[in-house]
This record gives C-alpha cells, structure tokens and sequence, in this order.
C-alpha cells in the first residue's frame, strides 16, 4: 500500500497553504536544519545533539502524526512510549538474581534511512521514490554537511525517537524470543538493553548471540559498545537505567543520591544554594518522587512539608 503523505501533510501543517512543491523545496534544505552543540555524558566524552529548527520540527511532527499507525514498536522497548518509563523498565528485573547490561555505539548516529525503508518493506509498506525522499530528508539529518553527506537521526529531533524504536522492531523480536527460551527477561531503554534472570550462567552467551542478531538485521551497522557490557548479580550493586535494584525486591533512587539530595535540601533550607544546584535538586527531587516516594516522605518530615513543595514547585529564593 502507497502513502499519500504529501496531502496528509498539507492538512496537518499549520502553513495550511503550503503546497506540495513548497513541502518539496523545504524538503531540500531540510537535513541541514540543525543546531549542532555537545553536552557531558553520564560517566564519560560528550553526546552530540543536533536540534532541527523551528520549522523543521513542524514537519517533523506532521510526519509522525501521518505516520502514527504505521510506527508501532515491539512491547520490549520502554523508551519513548506512553505507560513507558524508566521504572517500568527497572521493575521488569527487580526479581531477578542475575544481570546483564549493554549499550550500542552512538545509536541514533547509527540509524539510516536504508534501515528505516528496510524496516517498512517488511511491513509491506511501499513509498514512491518522491515519498522516500521526503521522508529522507525530513527525518534525517546530514551529519557532515556536505553533498551526499552520511544521512543518520539526530538526538535531538522529535521523530527520532519513534523512528528508532520502530526500526528496532525486528532485533527486538528476536532477542525477546531467544531471551523467552533462556527463562531471560530482555527490555530495550533506547540504546541500553538489559537482561536478566534466576538461572545462573544463561547470560553468558547472550552477548555473541546480540552480535549476530545485528550481523542478520543490520549488516552490523549498529554496534555494541563492549566496555559498557557489565554482568552483575544480587551480591553486588544492581542498576538498570539510573535506577538501584535492592535485594529486598524493591526499586531505589540509590544510597548516593539521597546523600546528595539531603545535603542539598539543607543548604536550601538555610538559603545557601546557588541557581545551577538548585535547579539540580529540583530535578533529583522529581526523580526520587517517582522511583522512591517514601524517600521524599522522609526528607519532608525532617526538613518540612513547606520546603520540599517550594522546591518541587521550582521556587529558588536568592
């Protein structure tokens, strides 16, 4: 079946009368639109984000609503799904003895519009070659900037999340399916992939089987970054994206963090935290609140009801 994307679009811009040359045009320029700037990773290097202007985000946009139906995701994957979050994605393996994390090489960098058409085709959905352009250039960014340059999706764009999770479709099957067979839990967070389990010693083998998964699906375009390749089990310190698996069962924000927290919550108290800590705090506050409330029931016996809301409403007092 074709798309008619271009009149679906023309009825969900704004820019009511743009015409489907106008999209066209637009369309050209459009891997181009973006913003480059780098911010620090979590442990170490910097994460490149590239954010589409203004306008590019309206078409980007315009796209996944025409798109919507067709972009569905296997139920492994956690990230960027309604219902779906990362403690969702934790409590999945807090039950389990065993674990085992990885972490793909730069993702969405990774993510090109072959795999994408390759992905449709699949699905039997069939694009004109003027579609596919389209959906090239507008979901795509050119990461060298040159003619013909290397076409992948940027961090920063607002499509690049379904389309990454609709292309990992078919991966998703089968490590869920050979996952099932292990008695081995599998979830996907974006680029992090956890598996977990009872038996002991089933984990073992999974990285070589992931290795040739993405041989089969993507030619090996998509990489498993093997420093981040981390087993652990229950006699040591479980994570699973940001979030600490105790042995009682339970989901925790992390014996570190609640110091941090504390301590900022005091020097607020006593009017002595600066802008950038306590925009930091609120931030650590929201995330305690949703993955371990009675932690901020705590904090607001011992410090006030009165201030953990001030915090959590984001008023700073200089």
């Amino acid at each position: 079946m074709a798309q008619k994307l271009f009149s679906k679009l023309i009825d969900i811009l704004p820019l009511v009368s743009a015409s489907r040359s106008k999209i066209e045009r637009f369309s050209l320029t459009a891997p181009n639109r973006y913003k480059v700037y780098s911010i620090p990773k979590r442990t170490s290097g910097r994460r490149i984000i590239a954010h589409p202007s203004k306008e590019l985000k309206i078409y980007q946009r315009a796209l996944l609503s025409s798109l919507e139906y067709l972009l569905d995701s296997h139920d492994s994957a956690y990230a960027y799904k309604k219902d779906r979050n990362i403690k969702a994605n934790a409590k999945r393996h807090v039950r389990k003895k065993y674990l085992l994390k990885m972490d793909f090489n730069d993702f969405f960098n990774s993510i090109t519009p072959d795999m994408l058409f390759t992905q449709f085709v699949k699905e039997e959905v069939i694009f004109s070659e003027a579609e596919k352009r389209l959906l090239k250039n507008l979901l795509f960014w050119n990461k060298t900037k040159s003619f013909d340059g290397k076409m992948v999706l940027s961090v920063g764009a607002p499509s690049s999340p379904s389309v990454s999770n609709f292309i990992m479709k078919e991966f998703d099957e089968f490590v869920y399916r050979y996952s099932k067979e292990k008695s081995i839990i599998y979830t996907r967070y974006a680029d992090d992939l956890t598996f977990s389990t009872n038996k002991k010693d089933t984990l073992f083998d999974m990285p070589n089987f992931i290795k040739k998964v993405l041989g089969e699906v993507f030619e090996h375009k998509l990489t498993i970054n093997e420093s981040k390749t981390i087993y652990t089990s229950m006699a040591h310190n479980r994570h699973v994206t940001g979030v600490t698996l105790t042995n009682k069962s339970t989901l925790s924000i992390g014996r570190e963090k609640k110091r941090l927290i504390s301590l900022l919550v005091h020097k607020y108290k006593i009017n002595e935290i600066d802008e950038s800590d306590f925009n930091y705090l609120h931030g650590l506050l929201s995330f305690s609140h949703h993955i371990e409330p009675s932690f901020t029931k705590r904090l607001s016996k011992k410090y006030g009801s009165d201030i953990l809301k001030n915090i959590i409403k984001g008023i700073y007092c200089e």
